[in-house]
């Protein structure tokens, strides 16, 4: 009798260590597949049962939850929706939230771990649970700036205070309306986000900080010369042979500026003639003379290759390796691999703003309970400290002259000195050009520094430039922050 006990207590105790086993599988090592699964209509509901925190933007709703008559309890709705849509991103019950509703999920819903004490107060106290208010540091008038000066190009535009790394103002277009996506029905989310996904214009896709990147152009010269500079090898004197078609190393083809004439009127040409006149040829050669290994590391200064959460996840920008003598010199001047995001660009110039401090670019302002007690400050933070004092002094009235006496002409603001650079990228035989503007003002105390990306020539395919149309749309950016 008792051995059959003891095989009936064996039995049972095996039973309760499975069930022990499998139950700890389930809510622990499981639980997060479980949330994320589309079938899982309990979280989608759960999702939905607190009233999601508001997104701010200098004090005023973009994003909100109000009362549904559904069983979701809550709709999410989105003022001004397609000015803020790339930086809001939108919640859906779908759980495929991008932008500040993705990356601060945890906050807006209230179920973040500084949020513990608060949600155990509401229960105990009966009161409704709601989720934090997230305060941006975008400034509603540069945003506005920015968004209505690209106008129905294909781009991004990007401004950041240099002495604090606050993001004022982040737009991409296309643009799109996160209304049609925050919606309760599974069939029409799907159906509107496939037609976005869809469409050739890639209307979700953040331009300013992720994907497909863009090769730089001449804007990635502010890189070269810094490094040039910096790294002692030369300065901004140096000279370098003019003609007015360099050959490209091991090759037949030629690398020629776009005037197609030499580089101003010597036999030789400086840095910062070349930074001024823009010009490939030099520039070529300065790639050539401070080789691969020193461009690669003053990149990474940067933040080249580096991972950069604003909270959104930035995609890295990249100087590529491994690359031979014509490669290196296309490289040079922003054209072969090279490829960026517009925020990459907009750290260049906030750097040299900045006396060669890159501050770490950030979105959020604040982050506060529904009682108002704060969660979470912003607090400037250097990241990188990519060139030393002197270098970005230099560099600051090299990007001056450009302005006042070079190719970024169209940057002119009556009575204010602005520092600045244009681009125009080339992407293949026939191809539209992309076109740039980077730079900062006031240069004597910088308030902003902007970059500008111009998809498809801005319309013009390759009869365009950077001076031409992304120039006058970083002037009006900075014209936005100084005229405040």
């Amino acid at each position: 009798m008792n051995k059959e006990l003891r095989r009936i207590s064996t039995v049972v105790l095996l039973m309760f260590v499975a069930l022990f086993v499998s139950t700890s599988i389930i809510q622990v090592f499981s639980s997060d597949t479980l949330k994320a699964d589309s079938r899982n209509t309990r979280t989608r509901i759960d999702s939905y049962s607190a009233e999601r925190g508001p997104i701010l933007v200098d004090g005023k709703v973009i994003a909100e939850s109000t009362p549904s008559d559904d069983i979701y309890k809550f709709q999410r709705v989105y003022s001004q929706p397609k000015l803020y849509a790339p930086v809001t991103g939108y919640f859906t019950q779908n759980q495929l939230n991008p932008g500040i509703e993705g990356a601060l999920n945890d906050y807006l819903s209230g179920t973040a771990n500084a949020q513990f004490l608060d949600n155990l107060t509401s229960i105990v106290t009966g009161q409704d649970p709601k989720g934090a208010a997230v305060e941006l540091t975008l400034d509603p008038a540069v945003q506005k700036a920015a968004y209505d000066a690209l106008g129905s190009n294909r781009g991004a535009v990007v401004a950041i205070e240099p002495k604090t790394g606050k993001i004022l103002a982040m737009v991409s277009k296309p643009s799109f309306d996160p209304n049609t996506l925050a919606v309760h029905d599974n069939a029409s989310f799907f159906s509107t986000y496939d037609k976005l996904t869809a469409d050739p214009n890639t209307p979700l896709i953040n331009r300013a900080i992720a994907g497909d990147l863009y090769a730089p152009g001449s804007v990635f010269k502010v890189l070269m010369a810094s490094a040039a500079i910096d790294s002692g090898k030369f300065t901004k004197d140096s000279a370098f042979p003019n003609p007015a078609q360099l050959p490209l190393a091991e090759s037949t083809s030629t690398i020629s500026n776009s005037t197609g004439a030499t580089c101003g009127p010597g036999k030789t040409a400086t840095i910062a003639t070349a930074l001024r006149l823009s010009c490939n040829t030099i520039f070529a050669q300065v790639g050539t003379g401070l080789g691969e290994s020193t461009i690669a590391d003053y990149a990474q200064r940067f933040g080249f290759g580096e991972k950069l959460e604003i909270p959104l996840a930035v995609t890295p920008s990249v100087y590529p390796s491994g690359l031979d003598a014509p490669q290196l010199q296309l490289t040079s001047f922003g054209q072969g691999s090279d490829r960026v995001t517009p925020l990459q660009i907009a750290m260049l110039s906030s750097t040299v703003a900045n006396d060669g401090v890159l501050m770490k670019p950030n979105l959020v302002e604040s982050i506060t309970t529904p009682d108002l007690k704060p969660i979470q400050s912003f607090n400037p933070e250097v990241w990188k400290t990519p060139i030393s004092e002197s270098t970005a002094a230099t560099m600051t009235a090299l990007m001056v002259d450009d302005v006042a006496n070079g190719a970024a002409s169209n940057a002119r603001i009556s009575g204010v000195e602005v520092a600045g650079k244009t681009g125009t990228a080339e992407n293949g035989e026939g191809e539209p050009y992309t076109l740039w503007f980077t730079g900062f003002a006031p240069a004597n105390d910088p308030k902003v520094a902007v970059a500008v990306v111009v998809e498809n020539g801005g319309g013009q395919g390759q009869d365009s430039f950077g001076n031409a149309i992304a120039a006058p749309i970083g002037k009006s950016v900075i014209e936005a922050v100084l005229n405040k």
